[in-house]
């Protein structure tokens, strides 16, 4: 029986990227931190002064949008909440995965418990509420620019806060009343500041980008011992990953590319069965692994540096600070920052797979590689990976146009008023996309390398690298050799759920 995870506790500042995935994936619960709930209250009594005082306070005693320069009284204040967060609901497509919704609820959540945001507590509690009892709002996929944020998700989101809206608990989708009921849990009365505070920011984006930079660091791995196995089977020469070319250039990226793959390699008798070939220098697709997957290593140090900001940041408007008795608006929804991020992941991580379609090229193709046409054992009765590779190559595509930025793109939306958007939740659902694809490739290319080590035939049988051997077990501890002609695409799922699990990912 596995050992429950000790609960998160969450104050606004110290949320990380790695707990983001336990929340989502794992169902790690979460508390609010004593601090938050003081820092909260401080900045709701500055909230409710400013309402007695009438001041004009964005969202709070004025409309939205182009709506700001409409007055609302204090009598209209909930009343106000409920029509942004109903008004908002207007997304359409299909539903976020709940790992998705549930990553945006945790981050928005901390960044309510920053005290910023005049709020109660009791707003973060609801939200807590749903993580904990494992309630999944039904969110649409499309209708965010990233311009105040995620705003019509994040609606969507909000509805099953005050019981609207549809959820899913323990696998049932219900109305988001029935699942509050279900769990014992009240819906949320909304009161003033609230329902712009619960849907203005950029957590929706963040949320699903944290998942996507955890996924993508597991990948690269991968694709480093996918790599390692094909040079293996292609009899290329590990010289090109000598630690002095590395120093002559020293990214941070490339340079652990490099020890990693010389690592992987260590002891490869077939390395050393050909230390005195005539071959001086291989392919790029081979020769260049560590300037390829270190430069998107860097990418992802960037984004991580970015989304580690991003999570603990006050990203609402407008900002309660209540020790001066301001309020204060400004843009800090805005999705610029996270946007570039994603994008530049989704640019290096297309680059890391469409070097591993060429890697696959080269293992399949007699021409290149010196073994059986499609690593096959019967060619031209039977085409053994000839297909594999075509998928691969289609995903490659696929990447290479869901890579186009986002974030280069933007449109004037709210009467003009928010005339410059970030199309952030774009770049974050694209990048998705892309390492759902990358993820197969890799399969496909793991699934070719252990296939032509299989096909290897060298005097003495020669052992493959401590790290590509021990690949090599797990991938044949689930999936057995092309023999025959055989239906791929559960080979392909088994070796991506390898990859996805972190078996190959080390």
């Amino acid at each position: 029986m596995e050992k429950a995870l000790k609960p998160l506790t969450i104050k606004g500042d110290s949320l990380t990227l790695p707990a983001i995935r336990a929340v989502a994936e794992d169902f790690q619960t979460v508390c609010l931190a004593a601090s938050s709930r003081r820092a909260m209250r401080e900045s709701r009594k500055a909230v409710l002064s400013h309402i007695r005082n009438q001041d004009l306070v964005y969202g709070v005693t004025t409309g939205i949008g182009k709506l700001s320069d409409h007055f609302i009284g204090a009598e209209h204040s909930s009343r106000l909440q409920l029509n942004i967060i109903r008004s908002h609901a207007c997304g359409v497509g299909p539903a976020l995965s709940e790992p998705q919704v549930r990553a945006a609820l945790l981050v928005r959540a901390n960044t309510l418990a920053k005290g910023l945001s005049g709020v109660r507590p009791e707003v973060v509690d609801c939200m807590l509420g749903l993580l904990n009892h494992r309630i999944c709002p039904l969110v649409p996929r499309q209708g965010s620019v990233g311009a105040s944020g995620d705003l019509v998700p994040s609606a969507h989101m909000a509805l099953v806060l005050i019981g609207e809206g549809l959820a899913t608990r323990e696998g049932a989708e219900m109305e988001g009343g029935a699942a509050l009921h279900r769990a014992g849990l009240t819906p949320l009365v909304l009161e003033a500041k609230e329902g712009i505070s619960i849907i203005n920011g950029t957590h929706f984006m963040s949320g699903i980008g944290a998942l996507c930079l955890e996924r993508a660091g597991c990948c690269l791995q991968a694709a480093d011992l996918a790599g390692a196995i094909s040079l293996e089977a292609l009899m290329g020469t590990p010289t090109a990953f000598d630690s002095r070319l590395m120093a002559a250039r020293p990214h941070p990226g490339q340079q652990a590319s490099a020890d990693h793959m010389r690592s992987l390699l260590q002891e490869s008798g077939i390395a050393e069965s050909h230390h005195s070939c005539r071959r001086i220098q291989d392919a790029y697709s081979l020769r260049c692994i560590p300037q390829v997957h270190g430069a998107a290593r860097d990418a992802l140090g960037y984004a991580r540096q970015v989304l580690q900001t991003e999570v603990n940041s006050a990203v609402d408007n407008p900002l309660i600070f209540p020790e001066e008795n301001l309020v204060l608006s400004g843009g800090n929804f805005h999705g610029a920052p996270v946007a570039l991020a994603l994008d530049f992941m989704a640019i290096a991580l297309t680059q890391a797979a469409t070097l591993s379609e060429r890697r696959l090229e080269r293992l399949i193709n007699p021409d290149l590689s010196g073994l059986p046409a499609f690593l096959s054992r019967g060619a031209g009765l039977e085409s053994g990976l000839m297909m594999a590779q075509v998928t691969a190559a289609a995903l490659a595509s696929e990447c290479k146009v869901l890579s186009h930025p986002a974030c280069a793109d933007t449109i004037s939306t709210s009467g003009a008023k928010e005339d410059h958007v970030s199309m952030g939740m774009h770049a974050a659902l694209k990048l998705s996309d892309i390492l759902d694809n990358y993820e197969n490739i890799l399969a496909i290319e793991f699934l070719a390398g252990c296939q032509a080590l299989d096909l290897l035939e060298l005097p003495g049988n020669p052992q493959p690298g401590l790290g590509t051997r021990r690949a090599y077990q797990a991938i044949r501890a689930n999936v057995p050799p092309l023999n025959e002609d055989r239906v791929i695409s559960s080979d392909i799922r088994t070796v991506r759920d390898l990859i996805a699990n972190g078996t190959l990912c080390f």
